[in-house]
C-alpha cells in the first residue's frame, strides 16, 4: 500500500465498501434467500472415503429473471480432499440453487486452472473469475494475508468467526481486500483447532528443533525458523513423497481426516503425532473475487454468494468435528500421539508475539489489524477461559 494521489478506481473501490457495508449488509438484505438454504441436508459421511458434497436438492427459483452466468472457481485443495474440496463444491451447489440454476459456478481442484499456491494471484489478475484458498499462503505478498485464516497462538474457530462477523474483523480484511488487491473475499470453510504436525523424532525440548525442516505456512514458519528449524512451503499433495524423500523432516495439514486421506497413515509407527497445533486454533478458508467481477453481478447474485459461503462456513466445521473424532481412532492404532511439552509451548508463544511485533513494526497495515485483533483476542480467551474451558475440562474428568 502506498499514499499515492487518489484514483478514480480508488473511488470506485470507496462506494463499493460503503454500498456493501464491507461484505456484511447483504446478509440482512438477503434474509429470504439465507432461508431459502436447506435444512435438511444429508448427515456428515459415515466413512472418510465418502463424498463430503450432499445431494443436490431442487432448485429454489429466487432469481429465475438474473443473467446465465458460468464461473470457473480455482481452488487449493485436490479433489481427494473430501472437505476442503467438498466446502467449494457445497458453495458452488448454493450459489445455484439461490440463483434458480442461473449462476453455474466451476469447482476446480488445483493444478487443473492454476497451482495450489497461485489462486489468489491469479483471481487478482483475473485469469479466473473466483478461488477457494487459504489466505495465509500468500504473506509473501502482504504479512496481513495471515489474518483470514489463522494466527499463531490466535482465535479458536468461534472466536475467528466471531471476530469476522460481529467482532469487525471481516470489515478491516475487506478494506484490504480492496485496497490492496482490488478483491473481496468471504469465509467459506473452517476446519476448527488443527494437530500440531507429523515428526520423524520425538520433540523434548527447544533444543530438538534445531535443523529440523518441516512444512509450515506462514508466520508460524518465521517462529520456527527463529528457534533454529526451517520452514518449507509444499502444497498438500506434496507432503507423503516430501517425507518419503527425507526432503522434510515433520509436516503439518490439518487433522486426522485430511492428514489420512494424504496417506500419511503408510508410515506405521514410524512419526510422531504432535497437538495441539498452536498456529492453527482456528483455521478458515475462503472465497476469493475480483472487485471488478462481484460489482458487475447483479445484487441478488451477490446476495446469494455471501449467503453460500457462510453456509459452507457453517456445514464444513460440522463435517470436520464429525469426521475428525472418528478418524482419530484409526490414527491411534499406528501413530505415536505426543503433546508440545510445556517448555517447547512456551518457547513458541514468546517467540510468537516477538514475530507479531516486528511485522507490525514492518508493515502498517498489519499493525492497523494486529491492535483491535489482540483487543478481541484477550478479552474472548478471558471469557471463554471461564465458561468454556473449565466445562470442557470437567466434561472429560467426570
Amino acid at each position: 500500500m502506498s499514499d499515492v494521489e487518489t484514483t478514480e478506481s480508488d473511488l470506485d473501490r470507496r462506494k463499493f465498501l460503503a454500498k456493501a457495508g464491507v461484505g456484511v449488509a447483504g446478509f440482512a438484505a438477503a434474509g429470504t434467500l439465507l432461508a431459502a438454504c436447506s435444512s435438511e441436508e444429508e448427515a456428515a459421511p459415515a466413512t472418510t472415503a465418502a463424498p463430503a458434497t450432499t445431494a443436490a436438492p431442487t432448485t429454489v427459483a429466487l432469481a429465475a429473471d438474473g443473467p446465465e452466468l458460468e464461473w470457473e472457481l480455482g481452488t487449493s485443495w485436490p479433489t481427494a480432499l473430501i472437505t476442503l474440496f467438498g466446502s467449494a463444491q457445497n458453495f458452488a451447489t448454493q450459489v445455484g440453487r439461490l440463483t434458480g440454476g442461473r449462476f453455474k459456478i466451476n469447482a476446480r481442484p488445483a493444478g487443473e486452472i492454476v497451482g495450489g499456491l497461485e489462486v489468489l494471484q491469479t483471481v487478482r489478475d483475473r485469469g479466473m473469475e473466483m478461488g477457494h484458498t487459504a489466505s495465509y499462503y500468500y504473506v509473501g505478498i502482504s504479512p496481513v494475508q495471515q489474518f483470514g485464516t489463522a494466527v499463531p497462538f490466535g482465535l479458536t474457530q468461534r472466536q475467528h468467526n466471531a471476530w469476522l462477523y460481529q467482532g469487525g474483523g471481516l470489515q478491516l480484511l475487506q478494506k484490504f481486500y480492496a485496497e490492496e488487491h482490488n478483491m473481496i473475499f468471504f469465509p467459506c470453510g473452517g476446519t476448527g483447532c488443527q494437530m500440531g504436525g507429523w515428526f520423524t523424532k520425538e520433540l523434548k525440548t527447544p533444543a530438538d528443533l534445531q535443523g529440523l525442516k518441516m512444512r509450515i505456512p506462514g508466520l508460524a514458519g518465521k517462529v520456527l525458523a527463529a528457534l533454529g528449524g526451517e520452514q518449507i512451503s509444499l502444497p498438500g499433495g506434496e507432503i507423503l513423497p516430501a517425507i518419503e524423500t527425507g526432503a522434510i523432516d515433520a509436516a503439518e495439514f490439518v487433522g486426522p481426516t485430511d492428514d489420512l486421506i494424504l496417506g500419511l497413515d503408510q508410515f506405521q509407527g514410524e512419526l510422531f503425532y504432535y497437538h495441539p497445533g498452536w498456529w492453527e486454533p482456528g483455521t478458515a478458508v475462503e472465497i476469493q473475487i475480483s472487485l471488478d467481477a462481484w460489482n458487475e453481478l447483479p445484487p441478488q447474485y451477490q446476495a446469494a454468494i455471501e449467503n453460500a459461503a457462510a453456509w459452507s462456513n457453517l456445514n464444513t466445521l460440522g463435517m470436520y468435528d464429525v469426521l475428525n473424532q472418528r478418524d482419530l481412532q484409526k490414527v491411534k492404532q499406528f501413530a505415536k500421539i505426543r503433546e508440545f511439552s510445556p517448555e517447547l509451548m512456551a518457547a513458541f508463544k514468546g517467540e510468537t508475539e516477538v514475530v507479531l511485533n516486528e511485522t507490525a513494526a514492518g508493515d502498517a497495515a498489519f499493525a492497523e489489524i494486529l491492535k483491535p485483533w489482540r483487543v478481541f483476542r484477550d478479552g474472548v480467551a478471558e471469557w471463554h477461559g471461564l465458561a468454556e474451558r473449565s466445562y470442557l475440562n470437567q466434561q472429560t474428568q467426570i
